[in-house]
């Protein structure tokens, strides 16, 4: 399926799901095993949606016994992926070295915040869809959406922050969804912060009046005893589980969604058989009990593409990228 972007309708699903089921690279996933631990990193700090997938398929494949070397989850924050992408960059060739990839790894190199952008990585597998949450203390005076951009309208100076760098993923989705709302795009005043544990931290603490981040590094954090609120998801339907009480964007009248695609990705010229051993792994994790327990868990849903998908689903994404940035001010 392929989606015209705009304002009111920012869809990342570009590209046809492959079926898990046989999914395999040219080189045989037999030709190479790991021979130490793997270095999963999670491109910023505790607590957001890098984090979060790193740690949750570390954990699977671990308690599942699909791999005999040990997956260590590593956390490297700065420049909203850029630190971690600069180091990554100068270990050519390591087959022990994975990391966790969203819409960033496109969105801060055309925004120039970094010289590494996918093409310079070895696409591994797609994983996983999820979409963004509006979050505001439990106390806020804001009930909706709408509360909350009316007040952005009476005083412009009024911040929302994200786990993202300027003109990255949480920054392109609190702009779409307040363009789609009546607002200016580019005066939305989003703070950045590095990674969505930062950024809860500095809504509880009074620093930002919201914070748009993932929906599925959000749902453990929502409950009746909870400090914070959901104003809304940017999923076309309901979420299930924990967020099945959230409205969409569209019930509250702004036609805006927003999908946020996740994968893994590995050091420059990976040898073909230890990709090929990676995309079989994850493929078979997918499959079993306990993914898909943690995956309902946490709201997000199946997307595997394999490495040589992935990679043509990533140069679709930045030409697709190009225009939306420049259509909200952020490159010209």
């Amino acid at each position: 399926m392929t989606t015209k972007l705009s304002l009111k309708r920012l869809t990342l699903l570009a590209l046809p799901l492959a079926a898990v089921a046989g999914a395999t690279t040219a080189a045989s996933a037999d030709e190479w095993t790991p021979s130490r631990s793997i270095e999963f990193i999670a491109p910023a700090n505790p607590g957001g949606g890098w984090d979060t997938l790193v740690r949750t398929t570390s954990r699977v494949i671990q308690s599942e016994g699909l791999a005999e070397q040990n997956f260590a989850a590593i956390n490297v924050p700065g420049g909203g992926g850029a630190v971690a992408w600069a180091q990554i960059a100068s270990d050519k060739g390591n087959p022990h070295k994975l990391f966790a990839t969203s819409p960033p790894i496109i969105l801060v190199p055309l925004a120039g915040t970094s010289r590494y952008d996918h093409t310079d990585f070895t696409p591994i597998a797609r994983l996983i869809t999820d979409y963004s949450i509006v979050l505001v203390p439990q106390d806020s005076e804001y009930q909706d959406l709408n509360d909350l951009f009316d007040a952005m309208r009476e005083t412009p100076s009024m911040s929302v922050g994200g786990g993202s760098a300027p003109g990255s993923m949480d920054h392109i989705a609190i702009a779409g969804v307040a363009s789609a709302a009546g607002l200016e795009a580019s005066g939305v005043n989003y703070i950045a912060f590095s990674g969505g544990g930062e950024a809860m931290t500095n809504l509880m603490g009074g620093h930002v009046e919201a914070v748009i981040t993932g929906a599925g590094e959000a749902a453990g954090q929502l409950g009746p005893d909870s400090d914070i609120r959901a104003l809304g998801v940017s999923s076309p339907e309901r979420m299930g589980g924990p967020l099945a009480d959230v409205p969409t964007y569209q019930e509250q009248g702004i036609d805006y969604t927003f999908d946020i695609w996740r994968g893994v990705m590995g050091t420059p010229d990976m040898p073909a058989e230890a990709v090929a051993y990676y995309e079989d792994l994850f493929a078979q994790m997918l499959e079993t009990e306990a993914w898909q327990e943690a995956r309902d868990q946490l709201g997000w849903i199946d997307a595997y593409q394999t490495s040589e998908e992935f990679g043509a689903f990533l140069d679709a994404q930045r030409e697709e990228f190009s225009g939306v940035l420049t259509e909200l001010g952020l490159i010209r």
